[in-house]
């Protein structure tokens, strides 16, 4: 036992000394392992997990021509997968990087020419050939005419299928003009010119062009390309009456059959072999490189084999000294582990589909409640009839009343997924306990409510934590102590429990003499969709889910909630969070202004939004405050005008067809960090702002808007 330990620590060592190089090299050594794992088709999950490992060590090392290298690598993965989408982000990143750094290479052309061949299959001629028109302009310059002649018969063949025949017998006529070492080209053009003349009945012209191609056919060994035009000439010399000639080329068929041994029907155009024509341009440069990385590679597997060896060894052995001794334990906790799996499963399984099902609804309310919003808000600043007045206040109550019904689900799902963040930013507590007073003024108001603030901080006001989600908990318990007592009391108090060096512990107290809770209704008043009864929910409106939020979060920041309640007595809650004291002193002079507002007067604005009347809402928005607003509806066309003309300011959708808005500010970003970029999105489940941050934007804004937040954010950006 101790030989074999000695000799598994030599081999750890040596593994360890192997795996340092490899390190160095992390980028190529993990194409290596998917382009060997993409030879496998069952594989192909592995060969895309690690191809993004070696984008993830790219970015890490910052050597972008490397990341490019697995960008191409994981494109042709996925086109030779027919997964034609992801195929063409990763290659149209490819074309950007190439382009921004003015590199005019034959992977760039292969790339286009990829492009071309993913839109073509997805029925999409224009830009199909559009791809391919840049691939053989490359080609073309760097005077490769071999790639030349292939790309031309691809276009052709493009052509053909969208029923352009004229254009495409143009281009096989010239491909068959050429002089090239690959007469497969012209084999092929001749018999798809065959094959047009054959479709308009020119069946004379037809004869003609198939008849040349078996004359070059024949000079070389190809049997199955002989045996598919021998079976057209068969063809039209029947259409011709000629059966002579027919009885002579089935003859020419039968003798292929009796000298060469193959199925007659296996003989179909795939457009992959000429797609590794066009590899064989750069194959001489590669060959070296890939041989140096095989024999590496093959030194890894062997060590990393007689270490899998090693440690298979002790633990067979292991397993074998006890086996007896746990058997009949472990079938028991088998049995019993299975039984919780499955209940986990299904519950895990029910939680799941009812969030995805509930972020899903809330997402796709928000586009048309935007135009609801959008439009209302318009109208109403039109100076609108009497009569029409009341229409329209009431038409912006509902919205606005479907979107906080809207916004509590999502916010409930979030918090449920486990994907909320806890920020620690510099804050002010009494500005914001202030602001959050001042928001509920007309309500305070309407309800006849005396409002009372109790707030003793020790000179404690500027604080280090997560301002977005204390006023999520102070807004929820106000509102429903405001909402619960009509022309009674309600109170705010805030109290220091203590305070140790930086930190301090602070009490949060929410008062009202409102309806108060029943006893029997307290246990579950934190249970989401809950409320004290059905006839408070018909008298005064809500989700149910505010409170359910509130504990929530308050769980998320360390702490617990609790309440006091009687019917008819009114409701106190009360909890205790913990902050770090901020030595930072803010002023407040980011405050917008109505002068704010002039700034904005002839400013250009890049509005990138693919639903059409969100592009007149949100035109007709900045040019009521004087803006210039130019659309657009795609992430790629939106990279191209960037990187053409400056604009004072971006929209950007983040849901968009083809590239989406974070991919397209990500490419944005690697030529143009000054243009500020905000997202404008109806955030779902698996978003959430610091995400949208990451990729380059500087705000988000989130879909349906309220127009005085959203002209406050793009003011912030143009303040003097």
């Amino acid at each position: 036992m101790k030989k074999i330990l000695v000799l598994f620590f030599f081999v750890s060592l040596f593994s360890f000394s192997q795996d340092k190089k490899i390190s160095q090299d992390s980028i190529d050594y993990y194409l290596e392992l998917a382009s060997y794992s993409a030879e496998d088709k069952f594989q192909i999950e592995n060969a895309i997990k690690y191809s993004n490992k070696a984008v993830q060590f790219a970015k890490k090392t910052n050597n972008q021509t490397k990341l490019y290298d697995s960008y191409y690598f994981l494109g042709n993965l996925y086109l030779e997968n027919s997964k034609y989408d992801e195929a063409i982000i990763y290659f149209i990143r490819c074309s950007n990087f190439f382009q921004i750094n003015k590199l005019v290479t034959s992977k760039l052309a292969k790339t286009y020419y990829s492009l071309g061949v993913c839109y073509l299959e997805k029925n999409k001629a224009k830009l199909s050939e559009s791809y391919f028109n840049k691939s053989f302009e490359i080609y073309n310059n760097l005077d490769i005419s071999d790639a030349l002649q292939l790309v031309n018969l691809q276009k052709g063949l493009t052509l053909k299928a969208n029923k352009k025949y004229e254009e495409a017998l143009t281009i096989f006529k010239k491909i068959v003009l050429q002089n090239s070492e690959y007469e497969n080209s012209k084999i092929e053009a001749y018999y798809q010119m065959s094959e047009i003349y054959t479709i308009q009945a020119n069946y004379s012209s037809a004869y003609i062009a198939v008849k040349k191609a078996l004359e070059i056919a024949e000079k070389g060994n190809n049997s199955l390309t002989k045996n598919k035009i021998l079976k057209k000439l068969i063809s039209l010399s029947e259409k011709n009456n000629d059966y002579k000639a027919a009885n002579e080329y089935l003859k020419k068929i039968l003798h292929l059959k009796d000298n060469y041994n193959f199925n007659e029907d296996s003989y179909v155009l795939n457009k992959k072999n000429y797609d590794n024509q066009l590899d064989l341009v750069e194959k001489l440069e590669r060959e070296k490189r890939e041989q140096i990385r095989s024999i590496r590679f093959s030194k890894l597997i062997s060590i990393l084999s007689i270490a899998l060896i090693l440690i298979l060894s002790l633990l067979s052995f292991s397993l074998y000294k006890n086996n007896k001794i746990r058997n009949n334990a472990n079938r028991l906790l088998e049995e019993k582990n299975k039984e919780l799996t499955e209940q986990k499963e299904k519950a895990e399984q029910a939680s799941k589909a009812r969030a995805e099902f509930l972020s899903t609804v809330s997402h796709e309310l928000r586009t048309p409640l935007n135009a609801i919003n959008g439009i209302t808000y318009l109208l109403l600043q039109e100076k609108p009839k009497v009569n029409q007045l009341n229409y329209l206040k009431s038409l912006e109550f509902s919205g606005n009343y479907l979107l906080n019904f809207i916004n509590d689900i999502l916010e409930i799902n979030r918090l449920e997924s486990n994907t909320i963040q806890v920020e620690k930013i510099d804050f002010n507590l009494i500005e914001l306990i202030n602001n959050i007073r001042q928001s509920f003024n007309e309500f305070i108001q309407k309800n006849n409510v005396n409002f009372h603030m109790d707030i003793e901080l020790n000179g404690n006001e500027q604080l280090i934590g997560d301002p977005t989600k204390l006023s999520q908990i102070l807004i929820n318990l106000i509102n429903n102590a405001i909402k619960f007592t009509k022309n009674g009391d309600v109170w705010l108090k805030v109290s220091t429990v203590s305070q140790e060096k930086n930190l301090v512990t602070l009490a949060f107290e929410i008062k009202d003499t409102g309806i108060g809770i029943p006893e029997d209704k307290i246990a579950n008043i934190f249970d989401s969709f809950t409320q004290g009864s059905v006839e408070i929910n018909r008298t005064f409106g809500g989700t149910g889910l505010g409170l359910s939020i509130v504990k929530k979060i308050i769980e998320l920041l360390g702490s617990d909630i609790k309440l006091e309640s009687a019917q008819g007595k009114g409701s106190t809650f009360t909890f205790d969070l913990k902050f770090e004291i901020s030595t930072n002193k803010t002023e407040n002079n980011g405050e917008i202004t109505e002068d704010n507002f002039e700034n904005l007067k002839d400013k250009k604005v890049l509005l990138i939004e693919d639903n059409q009347i969100n592009q007149m809402i949100t035109k007709k928005m900045l040019e009521n405050k004087g803006m210039i607003c130019k659309i657009i509806d795609n992430g790629e066309d939106a990279i191209s005008e960037m990187a053409r003309n400056d604009y004072d300011l971006v929209l950007m959708d983040v849901h968009l067809p083809g590239i989406n808005g974070t991919e397209a500010t990500e490419q944005i970003r690697t030529f143009n960090n000054h243009t500020p970029i905000i997202a404008l999105t109806a955030i779902s489940l698996n978003e959430n702002r610091e995400m949208l941050m990451s990729y380059g934007m500087n705000n988000v804004i989130t879909k349906p808007f309220e127009p005085e937040h959203f002209y406050k954010v793009i003011a912030s950006y143009f303040s003097s």
